[in-house]
């Protein structure tokens, strides 16, 4: 099979979707890989590096989307990417796609009439999600760091150290969701010391919260009114809500946002799938922030790019297994074998398969059952 890696174009996006050690065993097992020029620049891994690990280098995008049968990425397309999803008859792209979010990709992928398989909805038979999972854990950690910045004045927040000093009160930090980034996000809002109350509506989930921390956080089931009052209160909150595949739940309305304490921080860690804040809308790393009602929004859309050398291989070090399955056997045989894999495929040749997706676009979805 010809494996593509095209270079990512997403704005600040430096993350790449294989490594050398990935390209190895691809190479080793028979497939061709090509890569564009300069793609892993900023994830710190050269073209000399995909070279000797068996790589081909092409100079053009449109080489790496005109031969490849396999297209791997990180982000979903963006609109100069659109034209070249039509460019290969019965191409496979495997990356990130949060269509539920994106009509106009969604649109896209319809009319290239290829196959799309998303990275986070590849879903195991006890729920978790092995390829969201690394970027989940990245995110989840650096949501309190940016958090803590921008709370400092000169990040445009209120002029408090997340951790406070003798005498002096640390951060009041609302998580809202215990899933892995929301663990993540606990994890190091903890460590930071913080004053952290973490939301979820799964009491279960929290027991196991209460138990991993062993008091260090404080765990509340999750209600309007509960997030109502923690919020005003709220020096940090972390929106880290998930429902697979589908768009995240508005959980912060603009009108509480505007009781809030002034120069307060929001992260939303779900503005890849619309975000849980009535705020929220997509920022950059250029960009990161913006105000509404006296309280700072940080909504960067992939936030894992601003540490591309962990991200690239947290991220390739998962998604090589499913990858060498859909090199070897084709992406047909690949999720007739593999369940998991199956629920990842969201479109197949001009026809939404992934539920939630279709739902959120009020466009009928066709079983995969049907397509395969």
């Amino acid at each position: 099979m010809i494996i593509g890696i095209p270079s990512e174009v997403k704005t600040d996006e430096y993350r790449v979707a294989i490594t050398p050690a990935g390209v190895r065993e691809l190479s080793r097992a028979g497939n061709r890989v090509l890569i564009e020029r300069g793609a892993g620049v900023g994830s710190s891994i050269s073209d000399q590096d995909f070279v000797t690990a068996g790589a081909e280098i092409v100079a053009l995008a449109e080489d790496v989307w005109s031969t490849s049968d396999l297209v791997l990425k990180v982000k979903e397309p963006v609109a100069s990417e659109y034209p070249l999803l039509a460019a290969r008859e019965n191409q496979v792209l495997f990356t990130y796609l949060h269509l539920a979010a994106s009509r106009s990709c969604t649109d896209a992928l319809i009319a290239g009439n290829n196959v799309a398989i998303a990275y986070e909805t590849v879903r195991l038979a006890d729920n978790s999600l092995p390829l969201l999972t690394p970027m989940s854990e990245v995110a989840g950690r650096m949501a309190p760091l940016m958090g803590a910045h921008h709370l400092m004045r000169s990040g445009g927040g209120r002029g408090m150290l997340i951790a406070g000093v003798p005498g002096v009160a640390a951060a009041n930090v609302v998580v809202l969701g215990a899933g892995v980034a929301g663990m993540a996000a606990a994890t190091l809002a903890v460590g930071m010391h913080g004053k952290v109350k973490i939301f979820d509506r799964n009491l279960e989930r929290l027991r196991s919260v209460d138990h991993h921390f062993r008091g260090q956080l404080e765990t509340v089931a999750s209600s309007q009114y509960a997030i109502e009052e923690a919020c005003l209160e709220a020096d940090i909150v972390i929106g880290a809500v998930l429902v697979v595949g589908a768009k995240a739940p508005k959980l912060v309305s603009n009108e509480l946002v505007s009781r809030m304490r002034p120069g307060s921080v929001l992260v939303d860690i779900s503005v890849d799938q619309g975000g849980c804040f009535e705020a929220t809308r997509p920022t950059t790393h250029s960009d990161p922030v913006f105000e509404l009602n006296g309280s700072i929004f940080y909504c960067v859309a992939n936030m894992p790019g601003a540490v591309p050398h962990t991200s690239t291989h947290a991220l390739a070090n998962a998604t090589l297994p499913y990858t060498m399955e859909l090199a070897r056997h084709g992406w047909r045989t690949a999720v007739l074998q593999d369940s998991a894999l199956a629920e990842g495929v969201n479109v197949v040749h001009g026809a939404v398969t992934y539920g939630p997706v279709a739902e959120a676009h009020e466009i009928t979805a066709t079983p995969l059952s049907s397509l395969l």
